[in-house]
């Protein structure tokens, strides 16, 4: 465990505290640029790195050590790098154990993930503690394997009303994506988002099915506006937007609740093959601290300049992922050196 200061040393009575957990692979290199940038920005903040995942695993025994939990509870935001890698497959106790279990323990339930590029702005809003990956899983006793995919009307209500209220500040369409043609907790999603949508009469809401919409996704992605999905098609629908707009390592993530730390973390995985080389994409977590800085700091200043920053050294420094060949600390340079040739009125702290 590691602690500092950014901006100032020690914590005044008004800085913020921020969990961060590096993770995995090249979780800590993205992160060390992430810590960079925030030390660049006037943020008063304290924040406290902490083993997760596979690294806790090798050191502790533990995806999620209690200590890890309890400073996560305690902060108002956790910067998470990435967890996972295949020298912990085929374990009983995986990385991935630690994510869910952190989700679950903060109740982080909305997953926002941004997807922007050119005539393309979306969001996709993915419930994010339910469903397929939460239900009961066991294997019967002639073999047959099985995981289950229940909802409770009362989760549904709660991420479809973050989805409307993020719709109502955008261009007022929600589309919720389900597979009600197959599903009975797609048919309860339909009736339940239909229900909520006579609350936002100003929003437009749209019913598609998942499959149809993955293809849409791909060909006219610029349709969308915010897509409300429940875990697992969302799991796989924003990577699909991911990839239509700048591929995973650009791409951001937000898991919010209704209080407490929101969990904010780059959409790629820990990319084992790359760590250590120094060319891993950082942008994805830059883009990521910026919604920490938006929706954990309230600081939507400090998070447009972030994000112009992001944007201006995609074309600057491009990595190798993106076709260019810099370095990770040198796309990080990249957005520093655009932060301070671009200083712009700041709201006050």
């Amino acid at each position: 465990m590691r602690t500092s200061s950014s901006s100032r040393r020690g914590r005044s009575p008004l800085s913020s505290a921020i969990a961060c957990l590096p993770g995995d692979g090249i979780g800590p290199e993205v992160t060390t640029e992430a810590l960079r940038v925030l030390d660049n920005l006037s943020v008063d903040v304290e924040i406290q790195e902490l083993p997760f995942g596979g690294a806790a695993i090798d050191a502790l025994g533990d995806p999620l050590p209690p200590e890890t939990l309890e400073a996560c509870r305690a902060a108002d935001a956790v910067l998470l790098g990435a967890v996972g890698g295949p020298r912990w497959d085929g374990s009983d106790v995986r990385p991935e154990q630690g994510l869910i279990g952190l989700r679950k323990e903060l109740g982080v339930y909305a997953n926002l993930r941004p997807a922007a590029s050119g005539d393309v702005d979306l969001v996709v809003v993915r419930e994010l503690v339910g469903g397929l990956y939460y239900g009961a899983r066991g294997v019967k006793p002639d073999g047959t394997v099985f995981d289950t995919c229940e909802y409770h009307p009362d989760q549904i209500e709660r991420i479809a009303r973050r989805a409307f209220e993020l719709a109502g500040e955008r261009s007022g369409l929600v589309t919720s994506v389900d597979k009600a043609n197959v599903l009975d907790t797609s048919r309860l999603w339909r009736r339940v988002v239909t229900e909520v949508a006579v609350d936002y009469p100003d929003v437009e809401l749209r019913h598609a099915l998942v499959d149809s919409t993955a293809m849409q996704l791909v060909t006219d992605p610029q349709t969308f506006d915010v897509l409300l999905t429940e875990n697992t098609f969302g799991d796989i629908l924003s990577d699909v937007a991911a990839a239509v707009t700048g591929g995973l390592g650009l791409a951001a993530s937000a898991s919010l609740g209704d209080g407490g730390p929101g969990i904010f973390e780059p959409v790629h995985g820990s990319a084992p093959d790359i760590a250590g080389t120094g060319t891993a994409n950082p942008a994805g977590m830059l883009r990521s601290l910026a919604l920490l800085l938006r929706h954990g700091l309230e600081r939507g200043d400090l998070a447009d300049a972030l994000d112009e920053a992001v944007n201006e050294a995609i074309h600057l420094a491009p990595t190798p992922d993106l076709g260019g060949r810099a370095t990770t600390a040198a796309f990080g340079d990249a957005v520093v050196a655009e932060l301070a040739a671009n200083p712009r009125p700041l709201e006050a702290a």
